[in-house]
């Protein structure tokens, strides 16, 4: 199967369609990266190569809207920590002493694992944006790229490097069609006020959007009413950094009133019920997102914290908690989730022609093996994919019409050696540690 495939038909095959139902025995056709047929009897035109689709589904791939890739190699490094105790005790300290080359293994395990699970883009947040942008061209995948501005000290507010680096890397990377580049500021307790404000202005001089994190543990959202008198939403908001396209991740302890903000500057929350659980940092009022029409979205954070990058995971926990947490079987739908996954992640990335199959879309594909025991008897599929799929009977994952992986192939890369840079870009900084 080339890396370089253009032209497909998928015949005989269920799909998950635009309206998040499965229908069987349909055809779809992808051609020079779209979707440009969907449909029940098989069409006049041509295709390079057919696949049959029997005892497979095709549903539209995840997109990842919060994630740190090249913690990857920090994945088991930090157990059993809260998250404060969890950065300044193991993570800092680890980061310290990476490199780009580092960062540029790291990304591309996580492209490597990202790949295997069904994900076709990711919005990231990380240090060394060139190599974080160099292994996204190399994988093939799609990426929203940020660095996080951090800033202690508001005599360092007005020259804030971090802006610099990005104005150069945007300028790098100018040509390339997966990357979209965003403004990341990391967090309230991690910026001054005015910090905030002049990246605010950067970013929308240049209109870009925003990535952050957003009230991910109790102490940080009581202590920024302490500093500030303000919620970080509110926080945030009135220092216009919502006037832009914003993803905020986890907000965990978003207020009743924050909700109110996040609806009014269609900001979409990145929900992490994976690594939230792990961290027990607690869990994010999901049904009231719900309630008022929020943009919900789903990450997997970083590997050092949820430990693997398979949406599949997250997206079972997004399903499940709230059933239980609110005593209402029906708090979260099986398909609130799987928008979730796809095509609301796709939209808080800008990219309004991807995350559902229907032509005239990007194909941006994942295929699935659904003769796997559980997933049998099928009498829904679609809850199937949810409730009962592990991220394990993913078979194929296209990108923009190429196929990246398909049957424990990779097309892009040489997983070997991916796996053994990491490796040893982990064995260097563990030993540099010890010493």
């Amino acid at each position: 199967m080339p890396l370089g495939q253009v032209s497909v038909l998928f015949k005989n095959i269920s799909i998950l369609n635009d309206f998040f139902d499965v229908k069987e025995n349909m055809y779809v056709g992808v051609e020079n990266g779209i979707i440009n047929f969907v449909g029940e009897k098989k069409p006049d035109k041509k295709y390079e190569t057919e696949i049959d689709g029997s005892g497979k589904l095709l549903a539209p791939g995840f997109f990842n809207l919060h994630s740190h890739a090249a913690m990857t190699i920090l994945r088991g490094y930090a157990e059993n920590l809260p998250l404060d105790r969890w950065l300044n005790e193991k993570i800092f300290p680890f980061e310290a002493r990476l490199t780009e080359q580092d960062v540029y293994n790291g990304v591309m395990l996580a492209a490597a694992e990202m790949l295997r699970f069904g994900i076709v883009s990711f919005s990231d947040m990380y240090m060394f944006g060139a190599a974080t942008a160099r292994a996204v061209s190399d994988s093939g995948l799609k990426c929203n790229l940020s660095v996080p501005v951090f800033c202690f000290d508001d005599k360092d507010a007005d020259k804030l490097p971090v802006l610099n680096d990005l104005d150069k890397l945007m300028d790098e990377f100018k040509d390339s069609k997966n990357i979209i580049f965003e403004l990341a500021v990391h967090a309230e307790y991690t910026s001054t006020e005015k910090a905030v404000r002049n990246s605010a202005e950067y970013a929308k001089d240049r209109n870009l959007g925003v990535h952050i994190h957003l009230s991910e543990t109790k102490k940080e959202h009581e202590e920024c009413k302490i500093r500030h008198g303000k919620t970080p939403a509110e926080y945030f908001a009135d220092c216009g950094l919502f006037d832009l396209r914003t993803t905020a991740a986890h907000c965990v302890y978003v207020e009743d009133r924050d909700l109110d903000i996040l609806k009014e500057h269609n900001v979409s929350p990145a929900l992490n019920p994976a690594s939230n659980m792990k961290l027990a940092s607690g869990f994010a009022p999901v049904p009231k997102m719900l309630e008022k029409g929020i943009n919900i979205c789903l990450g997997t954070d970083g590997a050092a914290s949820s430990n693997n990058l398979n949406m599949q995971k997250d997206l079972y926990l997004l399903s499940i908690i709230y059933k239980a947490a609110y005593e209402d079987a029906a708090a979260v739908s099986y398909k609130d989730c799987l928008k979730a996954a796809t095509v609301n992640g796709a939209k808080a990335q800008n990219r309004p022609d991807t995350g559902v199959i229907k032509e005239g879309c990007r194909a941006d594909l994942r295929m699935i093996d659904t003769e796997w025991p559980n997933m049998r008897p099928a009498t829904d599929m679609a809850s199937n994919l949810v409730y009962a799929l592990s991220g394990g009977e993913n078979l194929m994952t296209m990108v923009d019409g190429r196929i990246l992986y398909y049957n424990n192939e990779y097309y892009s890369f040489d997983i070997e050696k991916v796996k053994h840079e990491a490796e040893r870009s982990v064995k260097r900084i563990i030993s540099e540690l010890d010493n």
